[in-house]
């Protein structure tokens, strides 16, 4: 579906867009490829990896989601947009609320506007687990978000279909604890975890973009894809990376949580099971998307409950196909 289509992807030279570029390239034939972002010099050093010389449907677009004007130009023509723009540090967000609800609020709500305005045919919108019973300013802005593209399937009155993709942290990207866990390594240790009981979701980069992609080929409108993922534990991770380097416990964060949940028992009375991963149906219109099987009423989707664990020697793995330097085994 992706074949000579017109493709934008708002956050674009974030680690998740250049994995998306990397990926539609590999698969596919688009038309164009825009990379839509505000900040040039990412943009000069993405284009010397893809550049238009090399690859001619790659386009970049110097512009801000919060610039409806800027939009609306970059827009035109496209068939697929895939919103990854977003302010995600969660000490910047709340020591800067304004800016933070300015781009992933007032942003989200510009893509749905123009996304309709221009004629889109479908918009897939990241999101991510601290938008469950949000406890940060980052999170209540995701939160927001997630509820502007589900609910813009029933007011925009247009053909464009929205839906959200939701999954946890993502090995490799930016922000990710794991280089600094590295760094903390080669130092000598010791290796700081703020709380040992502490757990997450874990997906790769390569693995989000996918399922991203197949969100495309199956979205109904309004719903949120939540892939099946496994959980680790924040001290198997520190040991994977530094075997036999002490672990100190400083202390849970404010905004931090023991474990993250991507599906709540609330959300579970309109969740289905698709085989890869679960779909949270909107409640607000009649939904026409995927099926499944519906969960248990008393489901939750929860890093510190779930099914799938990741131990050591897999994350030490995946780890090393991620392209981090860590050790075979723990000796």
């Amino acid at each position: 579906m992706f074949n000579d289509k017109t493709i934008l992807i708002t956050g674009g030279t974030g680690s998740f867009g250049k994995k998306c570029v990397e990926v539609i390239l590999r698969k596919y034939r688009p038309k164009r490829l825009i990379i839509f972002s505000r900040d040039e010099l990412k943009q000069f050093e993405m284009a010397q990896v893809f550049s238009p010389e090399k690859y001619r449907c790659m386009r970049y677009f110097i512009g801000d989601v919060r610039d409806k004007e800027r939009l609306h130009r970059a827009f035109r023509g496209v068939a697929y947009v895939i919103h990854a723009a977003a302010l995600k540090q969660v000490p910047a967000a709340e020591y800067n609320p304004t800016e933070c609800i300015r781009t992933n609020i007032d942003g989200a709500e510009n893509i749905v506007t123009v996304a309709a305005d221009m004629g889109v045919k479908k918009v897939v919108a990241l999101s991510t687990d601290k938008a469950v019973s949000p406890v940060n300013l980052y999170g209540a802005t995701k939160l927001c978000s997630d509820k502007l593209f589900v609910a813009a399937n029933a007011f925009t009155a247009c053909d464009t279909v929205y839906s959200v993709v939701r999954y946890g942290n993502v090995m490799g990207s930016r922000g990710s604890v794991i280089p600094f866990f590295v760094r903390k390594r080669d130092e000598g240790g010791p290796i700081p975890v703020t709380d040992r009981r502490m757990t997450r979701f874990w997906i790769t980069l390569e693995q989000g973009v996918d399922m991203v992609l197949r969100a495309f080929m199956i979205a109904g409108g309004g719903e949120i894809f939540v892939p099946k993922i496994p959980s680790m534990k924040i001290t198997d991770l520190a040991e994977a990376v530094a075997p036999g380097v002490n672990i100190v416990e400083v202390g849970i964060r404010p905004g931090e949580k023991l474990h993250e949940c991507m599906i709540t028992r609330e959300d579970s009375r309109h969740t289905a099971d698709i085989g890869d991963c679960y779909v949270i149906k909107p409640e607000v219109f009649r939904y026409a998307g995927q099926d499944g099987t519906p969960v248990d009423e008393d489901f939750e989707y929860n890093s510190g409950t779930n099914s799938r664990w990741l131990g050591m020697n897999e994350l030490r793995v995946i780890l090393r196909e991620q392209g981090f330097n860590v050790p075979e085994s723990g000796v």
